[in-house]
């Protein structure tokens, strides 16, 4: 018996541990100490009034059935009848019962303190483990012992071993040994125990999984151990990815999930939380938690990269919250508000929200109508001014909205000369911003005509204008669009104001120019000035002074010979660039260099090949109307070619549409498949190091992985598991288990 548990009986024999244990003795036993009724072992023995002993419960039992058959009250072993139920306790039996078993106990316990090694067979290290789970469920007094025998690193020591079936045991024993005894998950707070069991988390094997989680969530109602768990690498990542998984057993889910709500103890796990995508925690404390607590998640949030999605919810259950702290709280209060609000703004969607739960009164407020101690700082007006922007971009009616004392709207008269006040007195980035906040009025049809009034009104064109030469890309881009879209109710205005010496006019040419991709401030330039009077004869004159037209015609050219790479902003940067080139047809009569221009670069031919070959009905328009005017001139041109017959130049808009739809309806279909391409040349990517550092840093990327790692397809999740190993975002458990 000393040596092995094989020795003292048949391990297969029974299928019930805690009865085979029972039966391990170390000394022998004596018949006294077996209750005649039960066969096993007395633990609180009784004596009869004729000196017979029994296990209290079971003699009770005994004389309840006498009763209630209508049985005489006798012995059960003698069959005599009793006088008397009364039973005397066997204390000194029940005392040399009780040292018996403390020997033999302590005995079983040295006998598995020397089978938790790494040489003892895994036989013998299977029977101490259950040995241990036996002891501790017989009693919860006993969880000390195997503390103070000290097993309880023995056993995670076993978590190492090469056999599953030991570490899945182990890990189930550990979890018996902690449940519900505060000193004994202490221990398990030392050293790299946490670490040890978090591993199993993204094992391949299902049963030490769910284990571990198990496990995790008995340790996670200790606030020590909650900081403990949090602060292993990748240790909530994976439990979130788990909580949204469709392949988990159920139960594992939800054990998961229990061990998160009770991780968000600790405002660092709830941090954590909420940068992997599970927020409700953070939102909670935001909207519960006390004056500090709410301070700290609020500037979290404003740090958070967000998917659109979750931008909507979180608007939705916070934004009240967020608009009254920035109403009314104090500055360090009010800058936290302000950033978590132009991080959630910054979506159609969400900006919606905003506006529907009071954002814009006291946001416009704080911009443009207050000017007591209360006043921001400019810092923060640079962020209330983002945020009004994101929120003016969402095509509200803020015709029907006051934001002002006297009910002013954000397209009073007043109010947008005070943002046009602003504009002219402070730096480039808030001029930005504000500049944005008019792009975005001047893009609606309902408010782009309150807005231009106003501009007229204040004679702030001139102003406007100045921007086109900000060194400045944002805000030389946010100018240019705003131009763009004041242009059609402004032209004249504009013409005049960018004649001249200043060299706006030629900023405008060269940015048209520029051989790079089309981008949408080269769309927004060259609209603006396909806006501007087209018999403007200045204006035009200045532009063939400058050679505007030669650049037009050969950006035009590149873009029909399929040179340019293609974008999203090609249509209304080609339709502009034939409207400006067009306007030299205007001046023949006047200008012979204009004529001159025209033959020396064939524009009848090219205004014929456009009508002819392109799909955009503007292009065509412009074209014919550009043609008549060549036409007009024709004694001083080349013979025109003869024009084609009506009808060729129209396409079939139907069988457009049919395509269109046709390709959307497969864009959709291959999403996952694309979301898992893209995730597959990521992972390939970071698989250089130098690579790896430098995207580690990068949010967007790391919202990216971590989505797909919780929502893509099996496939996609392995893929995405392996891409965030490579940026330390998911611990590298590889080489740890070999079995």
């Amino acid at each position: 018996m000393a040596g092995s548990w094989d020795r003292s009986y048949d391990l297969g024999s029974q299928s019930d541990d805690s009865y085979q244990f029972e039966r391990l003795h170390i000394e022998p036993i004596y018949d006294a100490f077996i209750c005649p009724l039960t066969k096993q072992i007395m633990h609180d023995p009784v004596t009869l009034e004729n000196g017979q002993t029994f296990e209290r419960e079971a003699i009770e039992k005994w004389f309840k059935e006498c009763k209630e058959s209508g049985r005489k009250l006798v012995c059960p072993l003698t069959l005599k009848e009793l006088r008397s139920t009364e039973l005397n306790p066997s204390i000194a039996l029940r005392n040399t019962i009780e040292e018996w078993n403390a020997r033999n106990e302590a005995a079983q316990l040295d006998m598995a303190s020397r089978s938790l090694s790494p040489g003892s067979a895994e036989n013998d290290i299977m029977q101490a483990l259950k040995f241990i789970q036996h002891l501790c469920q017989k009693s919860r007094s006993n969880k000390h012992v195997i503390r103070n025998a000290e097993l309880i690193p023995m056993i995670v020591d076993m978590l190492k071993s090469s056999s599953r079936r030991v570490r899945c045991k182990a890990l189930e024993t550990l979890l018996i040994v902690v449940e519900e005894d505060s000193d004994n998950k202490e221990i398990m707070a030392e050293g790299d125990t946490v670490r040890t069991i978090v591993k199993f988390l993204s094992h391949e094997q299902s049963k030490e999984r769910e284990e571990a989680v198990s496990l995790l969530y008995e340790l996670s109602k200790s606030e020590t151990l909650c900081e403990k768990i949090g602060s292993i690498n990748g240790a909530i990542l994976i439990l979130v990815g788990m909580t949204s998984s469709k392949s988990e057993h159920l139960l594992t889910v939800e054990k998961a999930d229990k061990t998160l709500e009770n991780l968000a103890m600790c405002e660092n796990n709830v941090r954590q939380m909420a940068e992997n995508g599970r927020l409700q925690p953070l939102l909670t404390l935001l909207l519960e938690g006390p004056p500090e607590t709410k301070l700290s998640m609020a500037s979290y949030l404003g740090e958070l990269v967000l998917n659109n999605d979750v931008k909507v919810f979180v608007a939705r259950t916070v934004g009240s919250s967020l608009i009254n702290i920035m109403r009314s709280g104090n500055i360090q209060s009010r800058e936290a508000a302000l950033k978590a609000l132009n991080q959630i703004s910054s979506f159609e969607g969400s900006a919606r929200v905003l506006i529907d739960a009071g954002i814009l009164p006291p946001l416009v407020k704080d911009l443009l109508f207050t000017v007591d101690m209360n006043q921001l700082p400019m810092r923060l007006k640079e962020v209330s001014a983002t945020i009004l922007a994101n929120v003016v971009s969402s095509g509200y009616d803020f015709d029907s909205i006051p934001v002002g004392p006297d009910h002013q709207t954000l397209v009073s008269e007043e109010t947008v000369h005070k943002l046009l006040h602003l504009i002219s007195n402070t730096g480039p980035a808030i001029e930005c911003k504000l500049l944005q906040v008019l792009v975005g009025l001047t893009s609606s049809l309902s408010t782009v005509l309150s807005v231009v009034a106003a501009v007229k009104s204040s004679g702030a064109i001139i102003s406007l204008v100045q921007f086109i030469e900000a060194p400045q890309k944002d805000l030389r881009v946010t100018s240019i669009k705003l131009l763009r879209n004041l242009s059609p109710h402004m032209s004249q205005e504009l013409a005049e104001a960018l004649r001249g010496t200043a060299g706006q006019l030629g900023t405008l040419t060269k940015i048209i120019s520029e051989n790079i991709g089309i981008t949408e401030e080269q769309a927004a330039a060259v609209g603006l000035l396909a806006d501007l009077p087209e018999r403007d004869m200045g204006l035009t004159r200045q532009m063939l002074d400058e050679g505007a037209f030669p650049s037009v015609y050969s950006r035009l050219i590149r873009i029909r010979q399929g040179e340019t790479r293609s974008s999203r902003f090609v249509t209304p940067y080609q339709e502009g660039l034939v409207r400006v080139l067009s306007r030299i047809t205007f001046v023949l009569a006047e200008e012979p260099d204009a004529i001159a221009l025209c033959r020396e670069l064939n524009l009848a031919l090219l205004f014929i090949e456009l009508l002819q070959a392109n799909g955009l009905d503007n292009v065509q328009m412009v074209s014919a109307i550009a043609l008549e005017n060549l036409s007009q001139e024709s004694k001083n041109l080349t013979k025109l070619p003869e024009l084609p017959k009506p009808g060729f130049l129209c396409l079939d808009l139907s069988v457009q549409r049919e395509l269109g739809l046709y390709w959307m309806s497969y864009k959709r279909k291959r999403s996952e498949n694309l979301r898992r391409r893209v995730v597959w040349v990521v992972e390939r990517l970071l698989r250089t190091d130098d690579i790896a550092y430098e995207v580690s840093g990068n949010p967007n990327v790391n919202t990216a992985l971590v989505d797909a790692f919780q929502h893509g397809d099996y496939r996609t999740r392995q893929v995405a598991e392996r891409a965030l190993k490579h940026i330390d975002r998911i611990p590298n458990f590889s080489g740890v288990f070999t079995g």
